[in-house]
């Protein structure tokens, strides 16, 4: 039972990154008096190749500013 209920929380958690991900990746950013969109192009917001990368251990690993800025809302969150 109780490996069901970790595995439920890994899927709450696959979940709410998704959430993260989808309100991410829709940002934008203010440019005089008009919103652009922050990713313009599917590599701005997520490069494959590098992630390939440091998945090989051929680059550092690092967290992304969107990542870190999802754990702090986490951390947020959690302290309510």
């Amino acid at each position: 039972m109780h490996a069901y209920r970790l595995r439920r929380l890994d899927e709450i958690y696959d979940m709410h990154l998704q959430a993260w991900l989808n309100h991410a990746v829709t940002a934008t950013k203010k440019r005089g008096n008009k919103q652009e969109p922050k990713y313009k192009k599917f590599d701005d917001f997520f490069d494959y190749e590098k992630e390939l990368r440091k998945t090989e251990g051929k680059e550092p690993l690092k967290m992304s500013q969107d990542m870190k800025d999802a754990v702090k809302l986490i951390a947020e969150i959690n302290k309510k």
